[in-house]
């Protein structure tokens, strides 16, 4: 298990402007997949506490996620699992890691874990001194979005730099939702409707 703070500044892009990021950073041909399945009770309790449980799945293997509110960004606690481990997630919302477990105690859920949906995401990343460029194209429930997030350590020379990086593009900035809640407000207004 590793645990980190993440803090970052997010912006959504259109199709245009990825595009012309992808190539200002000649990042056209480092463009990786990756999936995210998520999960909650049926009656979205860690949602309820700004938390959301992630299974991201890369080429090479799969990242059980943790994310819950934290006095400074997110608090993000990871664990590798098995093939098996995550079948037992999507089929019966059974997590076997202890240490998760642990994690997702405080909730106190009364309700088992149920696969939510998935979001799959095109990513390119580019490392620069002030923090991680990540530009994202996320597919979910038939809709895609484009999205500039920008890592960094220190928030306050962070949100400086992210918003010179903007500025330095042309870029507006556009306030984007972490991808769970962007993916959890359209699934429940498409249940709604």
């Amino acid at each position: 298990m590793t645990q980190e703070v993440e803090i970052e500044f997010k912006s959504m892009l259109t199709k245009e402007e990825y595009e012309t990021l992808l190539r200002a950073y000649e990042l056209e041909n480092q463009v990786r997949w990756q999936a995210n399945d998520y999960f909650d009770t049926a009656s979205f309790q860690l949602k309820s506490h700004g938390a959301a449980l992630r299974i991201r799945q890369k080429k090479d293997g799969q990242v059980l996620t943790l994310k819950q509110p934290n006095e400074v960004g997110l608090l993000e606690t990871h664990v590798n699992i098995t093939e098996e481990e995550a079948e037992d997630l999507f089929k019966y919302g059974i997590i076997h890691d202890d240490q998760m477990k642990q994690a997702l105690a405080p909730f106190q859920l009364s309700a088992a874990l149920e696969h939510l949906g998935r979001l799959e995401t095109n990513r390119a990343e580019h490392q620069t001194e002030e923090g991680l460029l990540v530009l994202d194209e996320s597919h979910y429930l038939d809709t895609t979005d484009y999205e500039l997030e920008f890592e960094v350590t220190n928030e306050e020379s962070g949100k400086r730099s992210f918003e010179n990086l903007l500025e330095r593009h042309g870029l507006p900035y556009r306030p984007a939702k972490n991808k769970i809640v962007r993916f959890m407000e359209l699934k429940m207004s498409r249940s709604e409707g």
